[in-house]
């Protein structure tokens, strides 16, 4: 079974960016490579060693793969932080999972942001997107009751894109919801 944004992607979304660039070549059309989710622990790794793995269990919950726990590269002092301290963990996800995952995000997560008017349109660079959510509790994964903080994520989206424009618009034709 594949996932229907993938089934989108390929019967409309496929044609309409070949009509609006006039790509010669298909393999020139934009596609989504990847998608990385980032969440760091900060200060509270180095007060609770299985804050991390909560973390990480949840980061899981969310993207449906299992996270890597990521640690400090270098010792610092103003934050009482050694090297090799876990901080945070990272998933990359691809096919599928990956437009299962950007499926829920548009459709689900999204909508639930509080005070919520649409993303950035200034968080292009270099035919990628990146979005920071507050709360990761906005995914119906994560049940609220269990967990312990609120914490904020990172998530990148890679495409195939060699413009700003061109990544803009293969977004906008999976629903991102942009501001002008």
């Amino acid at each position: 079974m594949t996932a229907r944004l993938l089934e989108e992607y390929r019967n409309k979304i496929v044609p309409d960016l070949q009509k609006e660039f006039n790509f010669e070549n298909e393999f020139l059309i934009p596609k989504l490579e990847k998608i990385s989710i980032n969440m760091g622990v900060g200060s509270d790794a180095v007060a609770d060693s299985k804050c991390v793995a909560k973390v990480a269990a949840e980061l899981g919950l969310i993207a449906g793969q299992k996270p890597i726990i990521t640690k400090a590269k270098k010792s610092i002092a103003g934050f009482k932080l050694r090297e090799g301290v876990p901080v945070g963990c990272k998933v990359t996800l691809r096919k599928d999972r990956m437009y299962e995952f950007m499926d829920r995000l548009v459709y689900v997560a999204l909508p639930r942001v509080r005070d919520f008017r649409g993303l950035s349109s200034k968080s292009f660079s270099a035919g990628n997107y990146t979005i920071g959510l507050k709360e990761h509790i906005v995914f119906p994964e994560v049940d609220y009751d269990k967990v312990d903080k609120v914490r904020g994520m990172d998530i990148t989206i890679v495409t195939s894109a060699r413009t700003n424009e061109e990544c803009k618009a293969l977004l906008q034709k999976f629903n991102m919801p942009f501001t002008s």
